[in-house]
């Protein structure tokens, strides 16, 4: 069975969405993020600290690292879309559903801390959409609205993942 990878935007909730499809459908859950942290024993932000660059290295390796994993729920950072050999790693073994919320909507409600890219600026998520939103579009195999709510979200994927 193929890995389902859950790309979009920072606060469009892949990590919720990931841990409750993961329970509902007997699947393992991996948190990009959360796999980095641990396997470098530093904080994101910590991380960030010596540029985004640096940042993605680390979070392309992971990358490679979690898709030889089979049979997991995914859960990417949102800029997991800026290196194509992330794309490539992620449809190896998997199917992408880009989780696409109004940007309205995370506005009012993003937590901005442990997010480095948007800590210093929260207006920085407009730009960051406008920059990304064509790529997780052009990746995905599947894209989900996110406006009805987590579950709704949640069976709509599991009714995308039995049709593959």
């Amino acid at each position: 069975m193929k890995n389902i990878v859950l790309i979009g935007m920072p606060g469009c909730g892949k990590s919720e969405i990931g841990e409750i499809l993961a329970k509902r459908i007997e699947m393992d859950f991996i948190d990009v993020d959360d796999f980095i942290e641990s396997s470098t024993s530093r904080s994101i932000t910590d991380i960030f600290k010596n540029g985004e660059d640096g940042f993605r290295d680390i979070e392309a390796i992971a990358v490679r690292d979690i898709t030889q994993k089979h049979h997991v729920v995914i859960s990417t950072g949102g800029g997991v879309i800026k290196r194509y050999e992330n794309i490539l790693n992620l449809k190896r073994n998997g199917i992408i559903i880009y989780i696409n919320r109004p940007i309205e909507n995370i506005v009012s409600d993003i937590n901005i801390e442990g997010r480095p890219l948007l800590a210093k600026n929260p207006d920085k998520i407009s730009k960051l959409f406008e920059e990304r939103a064509t790529f997780y579009k052009k990746y995905c195999d599947h894209e989900v609205m996110n406006i009805r709510g987590i579950n709704d979200v949640v069976n709509d994927i599991i009714e995308i993942y039995k049709r593959i």
